[in-house]
């Protein structure tokens, strides 16, 4: 509110010093007879337009024609500002014929002069009501974009917690019930187990405080993730990993490695009473970071149909990164099928 005063002031004074200075300016290079007369009557001038633009402003906001107005306000601005710019040249005009300030030679009555204040000077006003008015609905215009731009973070943000949620039981579920068939058949092996569920559920903890995770920190989940599941599938499941050591540091999502590998263990490896190979592969093609994910298998049915995976991973690329990240999954030679995540550098 103080700042907003100070500018107003500012530009109050500032405004009617520079239109001072520019009819001073006017007034001292035209060749006409007394000089000084028209100086002081600019001068009554400028100090009476400050007083009755202050009175206008006070005029805006006792009667609320503070923008942004509706239609029929219009009118009511509209007769604030004329009777303002009457008042003015009236009080103007009545001044300049009390203290003499015109020339004998033309001497006219008080009406007379106050019509022609009001049809040289009246539109002083106007333009100060115009300047006014445009700045508010700039500031309007500049404080409604940047609301705007709040709350599309906001809803980002937001959007990105409840996927999140979503994930995280998702994976969880599938965990416990890994260990649980281990309790009883190998009590060692469940420990080791727990402890790599435990590893996992810090780093989900985490995640749900950052947009983007190094793909190093993403990979220890996904090889405690399938080392719970190995147990779960035990040779029916085999595992590749091919790494390019240079894209180990850079950022990605967090837990979306871990889901697409949780997707093609659910839609493919589950499915084959034989089983199959998930391949797990981190790359650099041009200029972009490109996560693939391949497994035995067959695209039979959408696989949002059966979860909600698919579904989050193009949801979150959407709000991280826009159009500028592609997320595809397709068949890819004999019997298998690629996830493929493609992000900007």
């Amino acid at each position: 509110m103080k700042n907003k005063s100070f500018i107003y002031w500012s530009c109050q004074i500032g405004g009617w010093i520079a239109y001072g200075l520019s009819m001073l300016i006017y007034t001292f290079t035209s060749d006409q007879s007394f000089v000084m007369i028209k100086y002081g009557r600019l001068c009554t001038g400028i100090v009476f337009g400050f007083l009755f633009t202050l009175l206008l402003r006070l005029f805006i906001i006792r009667f609320n024609l503070r923008p942004p107005l509706a239609k029929k306000r219009w009118w009511g601005l509209l007769v604030v500002v004329l009777i303002t710019s009457l008042l003015y040249s009236l009080t103007n005009s009545a001044f300049v014929e009390y203290i003499h300030l015109y020339n004998p030679l033309q001497k006219v009555s008080v009406v007379q002069r106050t019509l022609y204040n009001f049809l040289s000077d009246g539109p002083i006003i106007f333009a100060w009501a115009s300047f006014y008015y445009l700045w508010h609905y700039i500031e309007i215009n500049t404080t409604s974009q940047l609301d705007k731009i709040r709350l599309e973070s906001l809803v980002k943000d937001l959007e990105l917690k409840t996927i999140k949620s979503h994930i995280n039981p998702h994976f969880i579920f599938n965990a416990l019930n890994s260990i649980r068939a281990l309790v009883d058949e190998n009590p060692e092996r469940a420990r080791t187990a727990i402890t790599q569920l435990s590893n996992m559920l810090r780093s989900s903890m985490q995640a749900e405080s950052q947009e983007l995770a190094p793909l190093a920190k993403e990979l220890e989940i996904v090889k405690d993730y399938l080392a719970l599941e190995k147990i779960r599938f035990e040779d029916r499941l085999n595992i590749e990993y091919n790494i390019d050591a240079s894209t180990r540091a850079l950022p990605v999502p967090p837990m979306m490695l871990q889901t697409l590998v949780e997707n093609a263990l659910k839609h493919g490896i589950s499915k084959l009473k034989e089983g199959g190979l998930v391949t797990v592969t981190s790359i650099i093609r041009n200029n972009h970071h490109e996560l693939i994910v391949q497994n035995t298998g067959s695209i039979v049915e959408n696989p949002d149909s059966e979860g909600f995976g698919i579904a989050s991973t193009h949801n979150r690329l959407k709000l991280l990164y826009g159009k500028d990240a592609v997320f595809m999954l397709r068949e890819v030679g004999n019997n298998k099928v690629e996830a493929m995540l493609r992000i900007p550098l």
